[in-house]
Protein backbone atom coordinates (compact mmCIF):
# COMPACT_ATOMS: atom_id res chain seq x y z
CA UNK A 1 0.00 0.00 0.00
CA UNK A 2 1.22 3.29 -1.18
CA UNK A 3 0.90 6.89 1.17
CA UNK A 4 -1.74 7.55 -1.51
CA UNK A 5 -3.66 4.70 -0.80
CA UNK A 6 -3.56 5.20 2.28
CA UNK A 7 -4.80 8.79 2.62
CA UNK A 8 -7.92 7.93 0.28
CA UNK A 9 -8.96 5.19 2.68
CA UNK A 10 -8.59 7.76 5.59
CA UNK A 11 -10.76 10.14 3.98
CA UNK A 12 -13.14 7.08 2.95
CA UNK A 13 -13.06 6.35 6.95
CA UNK A 14 -14.05 9.92 7.62
CA UNK A 15 -16.71 10.25 4.93
CA UNK A 16 -18.02 6.88 6.21
CA UNK A 17 -18.44 8.34 10.01
CA UNK A 18 -21.67 10.39 9.09
CA UNK A 19 -23.40 7.77 8.51
CA UNK A 20 -21.89 5.76 11.04
CA UNK A 21 -23.12 8.45 13.75
CA UNK A 22 -26.56 8.05 11.72
CA UNK A 23 -26.39 4.37 12.91
CA UNK A 24 -25.93 5.26 16.03
CA UNK A 25 -28.82 7.27 16.93
CA UNK A 26 -30.91 4.35 15.41
CA UNK A 27 -29.74 1.73 17.84
CA UNK A 28 -30.45 4.47 20.43
CA UNK A 29 -33.60 5.31 19.13
CA UNK A 30 -34.45 1.36 19.23
CA UNK A 31 -33.33 0.81 22.62
CA UNK A 32 -36.18 3.61 23.37
CA UNK A 33 -38.67 1.78 21.38
CA UNK A 34 -38.03 -1.73 22.82
CA UNK A 35 -37.79 -0.11 25.85
CA UNK A 36 -41.13 1.29 25.40
CA UNK A 37 -42.72 -2.29 24.05
CA UNK A 38 -41.71 -3.81 26.92
CA UNK A 39 -43.68 -1.38 28.81
CA UNK A 40 -46.67 -1.86 26.82
CA UNK A 41 -46.41 -5.74 27.27
CA UNK A 42 -46.43 -5.68 31.03
CA UNK A 43 -49.56 -3.39 30.89
CA UNK A 44 -51.37 -5.98 28.65
CA UNK A 45 -50.88 -9.09 30.30
CA UNK A 46 -52.06 -6.77 33.46
CA UNK A 47 -55.19 -5.89 31.37
CA UNK A 48 -55.24 -9.23 29.88
CA UNK A 49 -56.21 -10.72 33.28
CA UNK A 50 -58.29 -7.82 34.11
CA UNK A 51 -60.70 -8.31 31.45
CA UNK A 52 -61.92 -11.90 32.63
CA UNK A 53 -62.24 -10.56 36.08
CA UNK A 54 -64.25 -7.06 35.20
CA UNK A 55 -68.28 -6.40 34.52
CA UNK A 56 -70.07 -3.91 33.25
CA UNK A 57 -68.74 -0.12 32.49
CA UNK A 58 -65.57 -1.29 34.50
CA UNK A 59 -64.63 -4.04 31.64
CA UNK A 60 -65.41 -1.14 29.34
CA UNK A 61 -62.20 0.74 30.27
CA UNK A 62 -60.58 -2.30 29.88
CA UNK A 63 -61.63 -3.58 26.50
CA UNK A 64 -60.90 0.52 25.90
CA UNK A 65 -57.15 0.49 27.22
CA UNK A 66 -56.27 -2.93 25.68
CA UNK A 67 -57.55 -1.30 21.84
CA UNK A 68 -55.14 1.19 22.88
CA UNK A 69 -52.18 -1.10 23.99
CA UNK A 70 -52.48 -2.91 20.89
CA UNK A 71 -52.63 0.04 18.71
CA UNK A 72 -49.35 1.05 20.59
CA UNK A 73 -47.93 -2.57 20.21
CA UNK A 74 -48.48 -2.34 16.23
CA UNK A 75 -46.74 1.18 15.83
CA UNK A 76 -43.81 0.35 17.75
CA UNK A 77 -43.57 -3.11 16.09
CA UNK A 78 -43.35 -1.30 12.49
CA UNK A 79 -40.90 1.64 13.91
CA UNK A 80 -38.52 -1.46 14.43
CA UNK A 81 -39.05 -3.24 11.64
CA UNK A 82 -38.34 0.57 9.34
CA UNK A 83 -35.25 1.46 11.91
CA UNK A 84 -33.99 -2.29 11.14
CA UNK A 85 -34.42 -1.48 7.58
CA UNK A 86 -32.72 1.77 7.61
CA UNK A 87 -29.89 0.36 9.80
CA UNK A 88 -29.04 -1.66 6.86
CA UNK A 89 -29.53 0.64 4.41
CA UNK A 90 -26.86 2.92 6.53
CA UNK A 91 -24.83 -0.70 6.22
CA UNK A 92 -25.37 -0.72 2.58
CA UNK A 93 -24.29 2.78 2.39
CA UNK A 94 -20.87 2.46 4.38
CA UNK A 95 -20.20 -0.58 2.51
CA UNK A 96 -20.56 1.27 -0.81
CA UNK A 97 -18.64 3.85 0.22
CA UNK A 98 -15.25 1.57 0.63
CA UNK A 99 -15.92 -1.14 -1.98
CA UNK A 100 -15.96 1.62 -4.48
CA UNK A 101 -12.80 2.91 -3.39
CA UNK A 102 -11.15 -0.15 -2.75
CA UNK A 103 -12.23 -1.35 -6.50
CA UNK A 104 -11.90 2.45 -8.24
CA UNK A 105 -15.90 1.90 -9.29
CA UNK A 106 -17.71 5.45 -8.73
CA UNK A 107 -20.78 4.01 -6.61
CA UNK A 108 -21.89 7.65 -5.91
CA UNK A 109 -25.87 6.82 -6.96
CA UNK A 110 -25.51 3.64 -5.16
CA UNK A 111 -24.13 5.72 -1.84
CA UNK A 112 -26.58 8.00 -2.25
CA UNK A 113 -29.73 6.48 -3.20
CA UNK A 114 -29.20 3.96 0.08
CA UNK A 115 -28.37 7.02 2.03
CA UNK A 116 -31.48 8.76 1.58
CA UNK A 117 -33.61 5.51 1.69
CA UNK A 118 -32.04 5.40 5.27
CA UNK A 119 -33.35 8.87 6.25
CA UNK A 120 -36.46 8.49 4.92
CA UNK A 121 -36.82 5.64 7.00
CA UNK A 122 -35.71 6.99 9.45
CA UNK A 123 -37.81 9.79 9.50
CA UNK A 124 -41.08 7.75 9.02
CA UNK A 125 -40.41 5.39 11.87
CA UNK A 126 -40.02 8.76 14.09
CA UNK A 127 -43.07 9.35 12.87
CA UNK A 128 -44.69 5.94 14.74
CA UNK A 129 -42.99 6.76 17.38
CA UNK A 130 -44.55 10.10 17.57
CA UNK A 131 -48.22 8.25 16.62
CA UNK A 132 -47.09 5.82 19.88
CA UNK A 133 -46.54 8.63 22.03
CA UNK A 134 -49.48 10.49 21.17
CA UNK A 135 -51.89 7.78 21.42
CA UNK A 136 -50.21 6.56 25.23
CA UNK A 137 -50.88 10.46 26.23
CA UNK A 138 -54.47 10.64 25.05
CA UNK A 139 -54.88 7.25 26.95
CA UNK A 140 -53.77 8.31 29.80
CA UNK A 141 -56.05 11.68 30.25
CA UNK A 142 -57.23 11.47 33.82
CA UNK A 143 -60.77 12.73 34.24
CA UNK A 144 -61.91 15.96 34.99
CA UNK A 145 -63.83 14.76 37.99
CA UNK A 146 -60.74 13.43 39.94
CA UNK A 147 -58.88 16.82 39.04
CA UNK A 148 -61.02 18.63 41.26
CA UNK A 149 -60.94 21.93 39.67
CA UNK A 150 -64.05 23.37 41.05
CA UNK A 151 -62.27 23.14 44.22
CA UNK A 152 -60.38 26.81 45.19
CA UNK A 153 -58.59 25.81 48.85
CA UNK A 154 -56.04 23.72 46.76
Amino acid sequence: MNAAHTGVIAQTIQLALAPVFVLVAIGNIMNILTTRLGRIVDRSRTLQKLHGETVGPAHDVVVIEIRYVDRRIHLIGRALLLLVLSGLAIGVTVGSLFVGEMFGRDLGNLTGITFSTAIALLMIALIYLLLETRIAANSLRLPQELLELERKDI
